[in-house]
């Protein structure tokens, strides 16, 4: 079933299963990486062959920089295939709820949907020189809808996550690991070897044991669906919103989802213009 895969990457070591994403040109979020990520789901689900799953970047530069919002309709539309509805949020609490162990390896800037995977994943690590994080959606009048306002107001608490979505700012790898937004940060050289022990030792423990602590996890601290869909919902709404649609072209004239303004995504949505009056 895997073998069909277009934009992950599979290598699997034992009971880990790497996963590498390869989404060019730049890893965005787009209907082919979705219905990849559907099918891994629907395998990691079964809890075998895999305990653990390590999910990685092929760009440097990119973990997952945010949805393609010129296939908003497309993306979700794959979404719905296993959630039933059309909502990444839904599909990313799917990734939740797996019976794998899930782990995020973050070398590069992971933004707006790329930073509600990354929260999905039961665990993140990241590269302490490179990795950026963002939840930006505030910048174009939008509430994040991929579980972002789950997540991180139950792991940085009120203040820090109004800071962080409100600001729409970049973050680097040692703030956020302060704020608790990831596990770490590691130096870059370390990053591959201590993620890859980890995995490892945690696929070493009996199955029983690791799908029971994560279900009590998941009970105490994942959100209920009805949270997740709100959100979604909003995010749905907010992006027909004509002064959305008016940042949104301002953006892409300004380069927006190309490589290299895309390397100071805070600098771009920063120097937007200032809403317009009601």
């Amino acid at each position: 079933m895997l073998e069909t895969l277009k934009t992950l990457r599979l290598e699997a070591e034992d009971a880990v299963l790497f996963v590498t994403i390869d989404a060019a040109p730049m890893n965005l979020i787009g209907p082919e990486l979705i219905a990849d990520l559907v099918q891994l789901i629907e395998v990691l689900d079964a809890g075998s062959p895999y305990r653990v799953a390590v999910f990685k970047s092929a760009d440097r530069d990119f973990f997952i920089p945010h949805v393609d919002v010129t296939k908003v309709k497309e993306y979700r539309q794959e979404a719905a295939k296993l959630t039933g509805e059309a909502s990444i949020g839904l599909l990313f609490r799917r990734l939740s709820e797996t019976k794998a162990v899930t782990i995020a390896q973050i070398e590069g800037r992971t933004r707006g949907a790329g930073s509600e995977f990354a929260l999905a994943c039961d665990m993140r690590f990241a590269a302490l020189e490179t990795a950026i994080f963002s939840q930006f959606e505030a910048a174009f009048g939008l509430t994040p809808g991929g579980g972002g306002v789950q997540h991180l107001v139950r792991l940085l608490g009120r203040g820090r996550a109004l800071e962080v979505m409100l600001t729409a700012n970049d973050y680097t790898a040692e703030l956020a690991a302060a704020y608790g937004w990831i596990n770490r940060a590691l130096p870059a050289a370390e990053l591959a070897n201590f993620v890859s022990g980890i995995a490892h030792r945690i696929a070493s423990f009996p199955t029983d044991g690791l799908l029971s602590v994560k279900a009590r996890v998941n009970e105490v601290a994942l959100a209920p669906v009805e949270a997740f869909r709100h959100d979604s919902d909003l995010f749905g709404e907010g992006v027909a919103h004509p002064e959305t649609q008016r940042r949104m072209r301002a953006a892409f004239a300004a380069g927006f989802q190309t490589r290299e303004p895309e390397m100071d995504l805070a600098s771009l949505i920063g120097g937007l213009s200032a809403p317009t009056s009601d």
